[in-house]
């Protein structure tokens, strides 16, 4: 079959797949993902390539973090900034050790590649983030946080991640040196975005005010703004996910004074479409690429080996999650009443709980996977690369599938659903 024709083939999968997750009410991705995994299987399914990590991170991140960061609503993000940030940078961090921790442990794999594996898995994802909690009923606060970190978590991952690698292929690791990357890595990226939002937001107006903002012209340029920030701030080495982000927010948060209502409504009409596409195909490409990862696995570790791995590493990520996110909800506030004397309430126990067991991995992870290096410096294999794939791999599965699925069920056993905004909003 034709490139082309494989690619229709999967939307017209896609389609299907997303009807009937609609009829039996289950959010699309896990549909997608477990329908991709069922066609690898088949023999009459098209000999597909490996997923290039490069098509991942450069043609459906942008848009998608684009559109996520514009709907977020600024206020509520700004307000729960402390929140956010304990999960996207402080969760990751915790997360990366614990993986790597168990890893190291178990599988006993040199701590530099332990720690590649933990950067890997560590980060939740933001479209599947995006994606599921709009099909569940959960106060809009916890929507806002959960998008908040996952919008976020992706550069603290990344560059924990090209630390990690850099390790392994033959560097040192130096805390102060990679305390520098990461400050300038971060504050340039959010720095360009809001260069970049001011600039398109601009141009935008003069558009409008000089009678050339057809709609169809306009439209085009908001699907472009996301690739030229980020294919810009990779190239001069800073986090083109901040910088994306970062203009997302800024521009979401002034959008009705920036495109009049006839273009908003086109425009949100067609992001919509671009997004259940996109969405769509890199999801059920996810399910598709258990084979060619299984390919690679050498005989070095038995079926039942593998699946223990699994399982622990999927199991760390879970229970990491859960053991950081009580202390990160009640512990700040704890200071600002012992400390700052200021009067606090707690969130609900059953809200923290819901958001601990939010954390659905996805692109990132396999595109982080995917894009490990084949060598190192001297020219050795490097250490461990199939097996982090397989493991992150069945790390999205478990927490995507599993956590995705019962995450409607552990919503309405907890009460979640029928608690009131003025209930949860205490937590930030």
């Amino acid at each position: 079959m034709h490139s082309f024709e494989v690619v229709l083939l999967l939307i017209a999968v896609c389609v299907g797949l997303g009807l009937l997750s609609r009829k039996l009410r289950v959010p699309y991705p896990i549909f997608l993902v477990i329908g991709g995994l069922l066609l690898s299987l088949q023999p009459w399914t098209p000999n597909l390539p490996p997923l290039d990590p490069n098509l991942v991170l450069m043609f459906f991140l942008p848009p998608l973090l684009y559109a996520a960061a514009f709907r977020t609503n600024w206020r509520d993000f700004r307000m729960n900034f402390r929140a956010i940030s304990l999960l996207a940078i402080g969760l990751v961090l915790f997360t990366m050790t614990i993986v790597a921790v168990v890893a190291h442990e178990l599988i006993g794999l040199p701590w530099s590649v332990c720690f590649v594996l933990g950067a890997v898995v560590s980060p939740p994802d933001a479209v599947a983030a995006t994606a599921i909690t709009q099909e569940v009923n959960v106060p809009e606060v916890t929507t806002t946080i959960l998008e908040g970190e996952s919008l976020v978590n992706d550069a603290s991952a990344l560059v924990a991640y090209r630390i990690a690698i850099a390790t392994v292929l033959g560097g040192t690791f130096s805390f102060l040196e990679a305390s520098k990357q990461f400050a300038i890595v971060s504050l340039g990226g959010i720095l360009l975005g809001l260069l970049g939002g001011v600039g398109v937001a601009w141009f935008h107006r003069w558009l409008d005010r000089t009678n050339l903002a057809e709609p169809k012209l306009a439209i085009t340029i908001t699907f472009l703004t996301p690739f030229g920030l980020y294919f810009f701030a990779e190239r001069v080495h800073i986090s083109g996910v901040l910088a994306v982000v970062t203009a997302g927010l800024w521009i979401g948060h002034r959008c009705h004074s920036i495109f009049s209502e006839e273009l908003y409504v086109e425009a949100k009409a067609v992001w919509e479409m671009m997004e259940f596409l996109l969405n769509s195909l890199i999801f059920i490409l996810i399910g598709l690429q258990l084979p060619k990862i299984v390919e690679q696995l050498d005989d070095a570790y038995s079926p039942s080996q593998l699946a223990c791995f699994a399982l622990a590493v999927s199991a760390a990520m879970i229970v990491a999650r859960m053991v950081w996110v009580f202390p990160g909800a009640y512990l700040p506030r704890w200071l600002d009443r012992v400390v700052l004397g200021k009067e606090v309430t707690y969130p609900p126990w059953q809200y923290v709980a819901v958001v601990g067991w939010t954390g659905m991995r996805g692109v990132v992870s396999l595109a982080a996977a995917l894009a490990l290096p084949l060598v190192t410096l001297t020219g050795e294999a490097f250490p461990g690369r199939a097996l982090i794939q397989f493991l992150t791999f069945w790390a999205i599965f478990a927490t995507l599938v599993g956590q995705g699925l019962t995450l409607p069920l552990v919503i309405r056993w907890l009460g979640v659903d029928r608690m009131s905004e003025a209930e949860v909003r205490g937590q930030c």
